[in-house]
């Protein structure tokens, strides 16, 4: 490998040397498009997977091998095309096993906190590299080492640099990247695409709702159930025509709580055996898996975010129902998703319940067309925030992809 950036010899030669690395045995690669996305933040692991889902809709059987800097302790749930791996060390036998298995046709790395052994060897190998959501901080080098700092030179290897601020784009050209080598653009979203659905399924289910109040329970754990028809009952009595939609976390689970939901004399009418909500209807069990989750989305001005009033489960993703103009409510657990539900609070598109009185309470006060429409606007506009960065990585993808004619 012939190394003409300046500060890269010394740690190359270090890299080469370090001791093996025991890392375990990864899985096969897919055949097929492969993109790798380094995630330099937990924050940008959802981006990441949102960018895979959107690129494969436009190039079936695209994957993304999505690397993070060491195991999280807590994870977001990864869509089925996603393969998470953890970053090879800078150790060049790790770094070369690991770019050959892969293969990866196109590197998205975002954020910063660069790996100048793994960049550079995936620049030799002729593997386009984009940097996005470049920051202020996160280049900071490798200090207490006596050569010149090699962060510095692999910022060279970049094809793409997009900063998320112009004082981040100021930090890049002190650091000697030239400026018109650099976009400020912000940063990539989650959820900037909406979720779709069934277009008579709507029309049908609008005209069977009319006008009455609705709300949406989703992705409900069994242990959250109790607290969920116990404010739904609370609720009807300052608007008794009020229907829930109960979708479940495991639609496998549809049958034994349409039993206990009857049982406790409820008024059910269950999704999956083709049952719609008549005028005495009290909930609609939406026992028919994620497939469907746009299509309640769209039908409920307030969602309830489940797996998050009780501990164990992380929450799920605000980002659903905030595309398509839901207001959300959730419990305090969202560990997975914490980041995402920073945001929707600070733009006052979220609100915090902790039980069933104060779901109750939420409820009430967001019966109230004009306050549910307030939140469900910022909850929207939250969502589609960073929509642009996210279509212009797609389309600089899929140039590098046409060119590179990836895949194996």
């Amino acid at each position: 490998m012939v190394l003409r950036l300046l500060g890269l010899p010394a740690y190359m030669a270090m890299a080469h040397g370090a001791a093996p690395v025991e890392t375990r045995e990864a899985p096969q690669r897919p055949e097929g498009e492969l993109v790798w996305g380094h995630a330099g933040s937990s924050g940008r692991i959802l981006a990441l997977c949102d960018l895979a889902e959107r690129l494969a809709m436009q190039r079936p059987g695209l994957r993304m091998l999505l690397t993070i800097g060491q195991a999280e302790q807590s994870l977001p749930d990864l869509p089925e095309r996603v393969i998470l791996q953890t970053v090879p060390p800078e150790s060049l036998p790790a770094v070369e096993a690991f770019l050959e298995h892969w293969h990866p046709d196109l590197c998205i790395w975002t954020v910063g906190n660069l790996r100048p052994a793994l960049i550079e060897c995936s620049a030799e190998a002729g593997i386009p590299l984009f940097l996005v959501d470049a920051g202020e901080t996160g280049f900071e080098g490798v200090r207490g080492r006596p050569w010149p700092d090699p962060v510095r030179a692999v910022l060279r290897r970049f094809d793409c640099i997009m900063a998320a601020s112009g004082p981040a784009s100021r930090r890049l050209i002190r650091l000697g990247v030239p400026a018109e080598r650099i976009s400020v653009n912000g940063t990539m979203q989650s959820g900037t695409s909406a979720i779709q659905c069934n277009e008579e399924d709507r029309e049908a289910l609008e005209a069977a709702i009319g006008g009455r109040p609705t709300w949406l329970a989703a992705l409900v754990q069994r242990g959250e159930l109790a607290a969920i028809t116990e404010a739904h009952r609370a609720a009807l009595r300052s608007a008794h025509r009020r229907l829930l939609i109960l979708a479940p976390d495991d639609p496998g689970e549809g049958e034994e709580m349409a039993h206990s939901l009857r049982a406790q004399g409820w008024r059910v009418a269950r999704r999956s055996v083709g049952e719609m909500p008549q005028e005495t209807t009290q909930i609609l069990l939406a026992d028919t898996g994620g497939h469907d989750l746009g299509l309640w989305y769209r039908l409920a001005p307030v969602t309830l975010m489940g797996s998050s009033l009780e501990p164990g489960h992380g929450g799920r993703d605000p980002f659903g129902p905030a595309a398509l103009g839901s207001a959300i409510l959730h419990g305090p657990n969202v560990t997975h998703y914490r980041p995402a539900y920073a945001r929707f609070s600070e733009a006052g598109a979220a609100r915090v319940v902790r039980d069933a009185e104060t779901l109750a309470a939420a409820l009430t006060h967001l019966t109230a067309p004009d306050q549910a429409a307030v939140m469900a606007h910022a909850a929207w506009e939250v969502a589609t925030d960073g929509a642009e960065v996210t279509n212009k990585v797609i389309d600089m993808a899929q140039d590098a992809l046409d060119l590179r004619g990836g895949g194996v």
